[in-house]
């Protein structure tokens, strides 16, 4: 199946949190069978598999519609017009950039010197709209961890940082730029001095912004140039300090995540301390922050992946219920049918559940 739009978005916000877990989604053969002795989920109301959005995580129907006329079309301006009319250091302009740069990325990679060209024209026809120098830089990001072992992969980041310069001059007040660089750092190997310095830019243009903590998180990562106990220990920090109804609690779920042994030996990881922890730091998030976040849906989806490893599978599936629909997130977007793997562990929460006796009717409300 095509990858999909904001699916490589979010490879951006994982940073390769990509590489180890895909491993680790294809290893877990014993969830994706067990969907096979499943209940029926159409009795949860959840939709059937061909009715899932796997371009996105959750509902955003205005860049719905501008996907659609670009792909329709191949012009650059109602994206233009979307991040014109989206608010400048909100977590949603973030999102969407990321999504439009996806996008370009995708055609690009599917039709190579041809595809992603309305973007070119964006930057040749409007090279001072900072909406437009925006996906740009995102859209280097993303062609270059696309292959972080191709011999093209220092000089794309290196175009990727001189293009974020460019957006942050275009647009001061942006953390957006500032955010993309986060994965140039990551790519070009920042001292972590000069890391810092990047994410204090960050912080002091949007302190709170659960975006750019998912984007710096890898960093710290041993995936790239920290390790298990920096990452975990700086998401702890994080969500230690974060204000009323933010979702920074979450993050050190994500953190887990990225530190999940590609096979697992160990029984009861998913009930040890360290992930029940981090289950109930996201579980608080999502129950505190604003409905409308339009980062919760990722922390959604990631966290009834965990519900259904931990074998909780009557929370789960109140937390499928509330994203169903759209798929476009992680963990799914690291299987090469994001909406069969999806669908495959929804229904192993449905067999679950109704093997410990339950009943749509007596699911938690």
């Amino acid at each position: 199946m095509e990858y999909l739009l904001i699916l490589i978005g979010i490879v951006m916000i994982g940073g390769v949190i990509v590489v180890p877990a895909l491993r680790r989604m294809r290893g877990n053969q014993e969830v994706l069978q067990a969907a096979t002795r499943a209940g029926d989920p159409n009795a949860y109301g959840f939709l059937p598999p061909e009715r899932l959005d796997v371009r996105l995580p959750g509902p955003d129907q205005q860049l719905a519609d501008v996907l659609e006329e670009i792909r329709r079309g191949r012009d650059w301006q109602p994206a233009a017009r979307l991040l014109a009319l989206t608010e400048a250091g909100s977590e949603l302009r973030w999102q969407r950039v990321l999504t439009l740069a996806g996008a370009a990325a995708h055609e690009l990679a599917q039709a190579p010197g041809e595809g992603g060209m309305w973007l070119r024209t964006w930057r040749v026809e409007a090279p001072k709209d900072p909406g437009g120098a925006a996906v740009h830089a995102q859209f280097l990001v993303a062609r270059a961890l696309r292959d972080p072992s191709s011999d093209d992969f220092r000089m794309i980041m290196e175009e990727a940082r001189t293009v974020c310069a460019e957006a942050a001059l275009l647009a001061p007040g942006d953390p957006v730029p500032h955010i993309t660089e986060l994965a140039v750092a990551r790519g070009l190997a920042y001292r972590q001095a000069d890391f810092e310095e990047l994410w204090a830019k960050v912080t002091k243009l949007a302190p709170q912004h659960m975006g750019a903590h998912l984007a710096a998180l890898p960093y710290w990562s041993a995936s790239w140039h920290g390790s298990q106990d920096q990452a975990e220990g700086w998401a702890r920090a994080a969500a230690g300090s974060a204000p009323e109804r933010s979702l920074l609690p979450a993050l050190p779920l994500f953190a887990v995540f990225e530190h999940l042994p590609e096979v697992n030996l160990v029984r009861g990881l998913y009930q040890s301390a360290v992930v029940s922890e981090a289950i109930e730091g996201a579980r608080f998030a999502v129950h505190h922050a604003p409905a409308d976040h339009p980062v919760l849906p990722h922390v959604r989806h990631l966290l009834a992946w965990f519900l259904v490893q931990a074998e909780r599978y009557g929370e789960a599936i109140e937390q499928l219920r509330r994203v169903d629909g759209h798929v476009g997130a992680l963990p799914w977007s690291l299987n090469e049918d994001p909406a069969v793997a999806y669908v495959a562990y929804r229904t192993v929460a449905v067999s679950g559940w109704e093997s410990q006796g339950g009943t749509p009717a007596t699911l938690p409300r």
